[in-house]
Parts: structure tokens; sequence; C-alpha cells
């Protein structure tokens, strides 16, 4: 534990988790559907990203990630998305993400198992909830093959408990990415079963991405 990583606060013991910004290497798997009705106020009809992410080597954490995030525009009037939903593996990191910048992440557990044929990955995900079902995904694609290519975008999270005001974060890096076959399976009486009902318009896959998260 490096002397960077906070142990307690205010004589209380909190989750130890890296300063801001964040450096993150990993793969990406995302889906864009259309969700047609409004399910609730943090749902409404719109355009989704839905998201399969592992964090590796040398990252500053390493973990698993489910995220759902809707299209929206920050103050400025900019494009940026809004993350609505998000299960991560790692306390660090969910503490991290809650405390630094709002995004309102939670604990699930994660199987994924890949295989390899020639420039072609195959890659099956299981996220579940004390052995509740969530998503179950498979995808199929060529990036490792890819040319890197630079990405940017931003983010902007209403406040939650503990970060009350609305966070702007700003993402950018680059990755190996390329069009992917995506199937997702969503649990009925899951935390995103109402996504059965979205249309899903494409998908791609960001094969050894270097992320800087601020």
């Amino acid at each position: 534990m490096t002397e960077d990583l906070a142990s307690e606060e205010n004589g209380e013991d909190v989750t130890p988790y890296p300063p801001a910004p964040w450096r993150m290497h990993g793969s990406l798997w995302l889906s864009v559907f259309s969700l047609r009705r409004d399910i609730d106020e943090r749902h409404p009809a719109g355009r989704y990203g839905l998201a399969l992410v592992s964090y590796e080597e040398p990252s500053p954490l390493t973990y698993g990630e489910l995220l759902l995030a809707r299209t929206t525009k920050n103050a400025a009037g900019k494009g940026a998305v809004t993350i609505t939903d998000i299960w991560v593996d790692s306390p660090a990191s969910m503490a991290g993400g809650r405390e630094l910048w709002a995004i309102p992440k939670q604990l699930c557990d994660f199987d994924r198992e890949s295989t390899f044929k020639g420039p072609v990955t195959s890659t099956d995900w299981t996220a579940t909830v004390e052995r509740r079902p969530i998503v179950e995904a498979h995808f199929t694609d060529l990036s490792r093959a890819a040319p890197r290519m630079p990405f940017k975008g931003l983010v902007e999270q209403p406040g939650i408990p503990e970060h009350p005001e609305t966070a702007d974060v700003v993402m950018r890096g680059s990755a190996k990415a390329l069009p992917c076959r995506a199937r997702w399976t969503f649990a009925a009486d899951g935390p995103l079963g109402f996504m059965r009902d979205a249309r899903q318009l494409g998908s791609f896959r960001m094969a050894g991405f270097r992320l800087h998260f601020e």
C-alpha cells in the first residue's frame, strides 16, 4: 500500500483507493442500444451504451466492470454520457469512483473466459450479484489486429451522497478498436431487466486500451 492510499479518515476506517487521475489499461466490450420508452427518472428513453470492461496491469487497480450510460449534454452543451448503473468487483474501485467522481458503483461478481483462433477473439462474460444474474454476454472480434487510435469522451455525473456536487470527468486515451459481434442476455428480474426491450444498434471492442481518467 503506497502512502497515497488513505486508510483512515477522521478516525474512521475507509477503503483505500488511488488518487486521481487514474491511468488505466485493459479491454472494453461495448454495445449501443436504443431504449424506446421511459423506464424511470434515471432511465428516460434514448440512446445508451452498455459495456463490460477488464482493467488490467499496469493499472493502479485491476478489476472487472459492467456499466450502463446514457447520452446527454454537459453544462457547456457538449456531448457527454452519464453513467446510470455500474458494478465492479473491487471495493477500492467502488469507493474511489463514488468519492472522486460521483460514479454510483456497486459490487458484483464476474466470470470471464476468452479463447483465440488466429486473429479472432471470442469472449464470454457473466455478472452476478449474490449469485443472482444481471447479464450474460458473448463477443467475437478482431480488435487485436486493429491499428491503435486515440479517443476522448466527457462524463457528467449528478451528485450522490459521497460526492454531492456534479462531477465533470474527461476520459482520453488510445485503443485498438473494431466493430464486433455481441449477444447480450438480461435477467428478467435483474436490475437491467428493462434492457430486454431495448434495440441493439451496434457493438465494438477496444483491445489494449490506455485510458487517462480525471
